[in-house]
């Protein structure tokens, strides 16, 4: 009999299709402050200090509920936390435009620094669930490749809707968006039947699957080195992410106009890099390596292009810069895609939500102390000893993960003999 549009096999693809749509969002709407960074630091009387606190309300908000978002969606599945998800934070970002304070404005990115840490343990688990080990890198990097769509797109949509209408109109439209992909998402999504269900196919023992205790995990050597390696490396993400717009507009000379067509080009490469990397490293899983070390030399390969970061300060142009950061956020999404894989398969399904959401909450902790660290530097010292940091941090995290980062299996409990 032929499968019906909504069969089990073609609703995977349509979930991932909801999933890339919502992370698109997600990006698009944490960008927008960055490219119209010279308009809201006009707009609320600041400086690149006080740029840096409105950027670190938010980050401090998204490091500290990460966690907790893992939680949840281990909890309560991704279905409805990706539902709850999407609508604050497209609530949030549509409040944003409707702010005439500094202090609401600061109270909306915080409530989208609340809201958005909840996508990415949510999309972890749904594809973990969902796809086959083979699949599982590409279908997690397609998916997750929204947040280069994202901030593809942002650069010349938010310059386009704050030209033609007004910087408010730039938060309102994305953020209504959002609300309507919410309605989709409670229509269509669906947790896999169980025959579909995709734990992690390299399990070390047969038998029911076996989850570590939230105490557990903490005393696992794999998640302080998934830990270590998001706190050192996250922050040249961010970087690219709230940096990169206004340092083409005060640094390279490009106005809001140009940035909206050109600041664009380092997502789209990062976001090819990030694609292409995770299906080389299924290629190699498909060839019989196993997958985690497979990932371990695909995300080591792309970390000796980090410290080309170090050039920065010293190239003549914005085409130079854009060529730079092209190459450091193939690095960053690499990193950032597959990663993510590497907990999937190093963890028992029932536990990537929480180990998601306490690396990327630590990663969240190390970018905003980066971001601190930035705002100081950019309108005092200059930025070479910045970007000599950047260059070492994905190198750095690569030696951590060959030393710490492993499968974990919970040990099974004895069974009580006869007479206990």
């Amino acid at each position: 009999m032929k499968e019906g549009l909504l069969s089990p096999r073609r609703r995977r693809w349509i979930i991932l299709v909801l999933i890339f749509g919502g992370i698109v969002l997600n990006y698009f709407d944490r960008q927008i402050i960055a490219i119209l960074k010279p308009t809201i630091k006009a707009q609320f009387h600041l400086d690149d200090a006080g740029y840096a606190l409105l950027t670190n309300i938010f980050t401090v908000c998204y490091a500290g509920m990460y966690p907790l978002a893992g939680w949840l969606v281990d909890r309560w599945g991704a279905g409805s936390m990706m539902l709850a998800g999407l609508l604050a934070w497209s609530s949030a970002c549509l409040g944003t435009g409707l702010t005439r304070t500094f202090g609401q404005l600061a109270f909306c990115r915080g409530m989208l620094g609340l809201a958005e840490p909840v996508a990415f343990p949510a999309q972890l688990r749904a594809v973990t669930l969902w796809f086959p080990g083979s699949l599982r890198a590409t279908a997690n990097s397609l998916c997750v490749a929204g947040s280069s769509i994202g901030a593809i797109a942002a650069p010349p949509l938010v310059a386009w809707l704050a030209l033609k209408w007004s910087w408010q109109a730039a938060f309102i439209i994305p953020g209504a968006i959002g609300l309507g992909l919410a309605g989709l998402w409670r229509l269509l999504y669906r947790d896999p039947p169980a025959e579909m269900m995709n734990p992690v196919a390299d399990a070390a023992e047969p038998g029911p699957a076996e989850k570590f205790a939230w105490p557990q995990l903490w005393r696992t050597r794999s998640l302080w080195g998934i830990v270590l390696i998001r706190f050192i490396s996250d922050p040249v993400w961010y970087f690219c992410l709230f940096w990169l717009p206004g340092y083409l507009q005060e640094q390279s000379g490009l106005t809001l106009a140009q940035t909206g067509q050109v600041g664009w080009i380092p997502f789209l490469a990062g976001g090819l890099g990030g694609v292409g990397s995770a299906a080389w490293s299924d290629w190699m899983v498909k060839r019989g390596l196993p997958p985690v070390r497979a990932r371990k030399l695909m995300l080591t390969s792309m970390a000796a292009l980090g410290p080309v970061c170090a050039l920065t300060p010293h190239l003549p142009n914005a085409a130079a810069t854009l060529a730079i950061f092209s190459i450091a956020s193939a690095v960053c999404l690499s990193w950032l895609y597959s990663l993510s894989v590497v907990i999937a398969e190093a963890f028992p399904t029932d536990n990537i939500g929480s180990v998601l959401g306490i690396a990327a909450g630590f990663g969240a902790a190390g970018a905003m102390l980066f971001n601190y660290f930035v705002g100081q530097v950019m309108g005092t010292l200059g930025a070479a000893n910045m970007f000599i940091i950047m260059a070492l941090l994905h190198p750095l995290a690569a030696l951590v993960l060959w030393t710490m980062v492993r499968r974990e299996q919970p040990k099974r409990r004895a069974t009580p003999g006869p007479g206990r």
